[in-house]
């Protein structure tokens, strides 16, 4: 079973138990729910080592700022002693998100990117923007990186079976090398932004 991370808890709040929260999350209105239980990522010397604690209540503060407050964290001593700790769920990697056409970030990575018979990279990294979310792509011969909106427009499947990622990419977003090989261009971030620009809301995927 996978654990898939979710938030750490950076410092202390406040004298009644709140930690100041690092999410990992995309998702937490669904994630960090009043009686959501986690696992912990702690050394094994922590007195929190091997236990579980349960979200009571998550407040934002200036709507960018989450705060997180827990059953078993009742004043500054106790959160002190779990700060910097890291959320964990337990997570079946076969399991898909409620909407159509969405993947968490750790099924995209490590994907093979591919365009016809030709392989492109590998994604290494999902980057979430206000306007699409992007996909890292790392080329076979490594070097820069190129980034590819997570759109229908560019993404035309996706294989978790065989862990291949399906792609239509922009003019000039990759290039073919002369001997029949895939290489990448680095596509300065202007362009990348140009291309969001166009793509419409209901493409995205």
């Amino acid at each position: 079973m996978l654990q898939l991370r979710i938030a750490r808890l950076t410092k202390p709040h406040g004298l009644k138990g709140g930690l100041k929260v690092e999410l990992y999350t995309d998702d937490p209105a669904h994630r960090m729910v009043p009686g959501a239980v986690f696992n912990l990522q702690v050394p094994e010397d922590s007195p929190w080592h091997g236990r579980t604690i349960t979200l009571r209540e998550l407040r934002w503060y200036n709507q960018t700022r989450p705060v997180a407050f827990f059953e078993e964290i009742q004043d500054r001593t106790a959160a002190e002693s779990i700060a910097r700790a890291i959320l964990t769920i337990d997570h079946d990697e076969r399991e898909l998100p409620d909407e159509p056409d969405a993947w968490y970030d750790h099924q995209l990575i490590g994907l093979r990117v591919v365009a016809g018979e030709h392989t492109l990279g590998t994604v290494t990294r999902v980057d979430h923007l206000p306007a699409q979310d992007l996909l890292a792509i790392t080329p076979p011969t490594g070097g820069d990186e190129v980034l590819l909106p997570l759109v229908r427009q560019f993404v035309t499947g996706v294989d978790l079976t065989a862990r291949t990622l399906s792609v239509t990419p922009p003019g000039g977003l990759f290039e073919r090398a002369d001997d029949g090989e895939a290489a990448a261009e680095t596509v300065p971030a202007a362009e990348v932004a140009e291309v969001l620009e166009h793509v419409p809301d209901e493409a995205e995927a």
